[in-house]
């Protein structure tokens, strides 16, 4: 294997599933439970506050009782270690990445650790619950407090700095995707018009892995580590 000196790494649920986070789109996933429109998109929560408010605050507060695992420590270690540009583009919204020792990462739905006001629309950090009594920490007001999370129907952030990173790298992995929620499922296709090699690391094949050039399937907690040391390895 050649080796690059630029990466762009996309990671889904997968990631932090064998940490105890649960996925969403699995047969047995938090969207078989939940009904999306309800609780991750602006209307739902224009319909029901509180019902969304208590989703999240159920969701943040399950993060906080799980560890990074094996893959998010294996894709730190390959940040600190590798002599090239290595970009983390994550659609998780939890922590695991950071508390790993990810540094150079993009949030690109958001995350539950942060909350966005919708009178002043500044952004700040966000530990506990959140409810229509919570006031925003920089305008003070009251009632316009919602989950720094890019709902459905949304533009998720940084498009434009990872559209120009998947443009130069020379080499782009996808982990624990499910190649079904766009933007995010087109990277491949972009990085694969600017030449870039293509690698799929996930559970199963997912819908779009017929655009990569190589794939290996298994848990992320074993593959990821192991491709990590070959890329190291050179």
């Amino acid at each position: 294997m050649a080796v690059p000196s630029s990466i762009v790494i996309l990671t889904g649920a997968g990631v932090s599933a064998e940490s105890g986070i649960s996925t969403f789109r699995d047969p047995d996933g938090i969207w078989s439970k939940v009904d999306y429109r309800e609780v991750a998109t602006p209307q739902g929560f224009a319909a029901n506050p509180a019902r969304v408010h208590e989703f999240y605050n159920w969701r943040r507060r399950n993060v906080l009782t799980v560890e990074p695992n094996a893959a998010h420590l294996a894709l730190a270690r390959l940040e600190r270690e590798f002599a090239g540009d290595v970009l983390l583009v994550t659609q998780n919204v939890d922590s695991l990445h950071e508390r790993a020792g990810s540094v150079r990462l993009i949030h690109m739905h958001g995350q539950h650790d942060q909350a966005l006001c919708g009178a002043c629309r500044r952004r700040s950090a966000w530990q506990g619950d959140m409810s229509l009594a919570s006031a925003c920490p920089s305008c003070g007001q009251a009632g316009h407090m919602r989950p720094d999370v890019v709902w459905f129907g949304e533009t998720p952030y940084q498009m434009e700095h990872i559209t120009t990173a998947l443009s130069s790298c020379d080499l782009f992995i996808s982990i624990g995707t499910s190649g079904n929620v766009y933007p995010a499922a087109g990277f491949v296709a972009t990085a694969r018009a600017a030449g870039a090699r293509t690698i799929e690391l996930n559970l199963e094949p997912s819908e779009g892995a017929a655009f990569f050039d190589e794939a290996e399937h298994g848990p992320a907690t074993r593959i990821v580590p192991a491709y990590v040391e070959r890329l190291l390895a050179g």
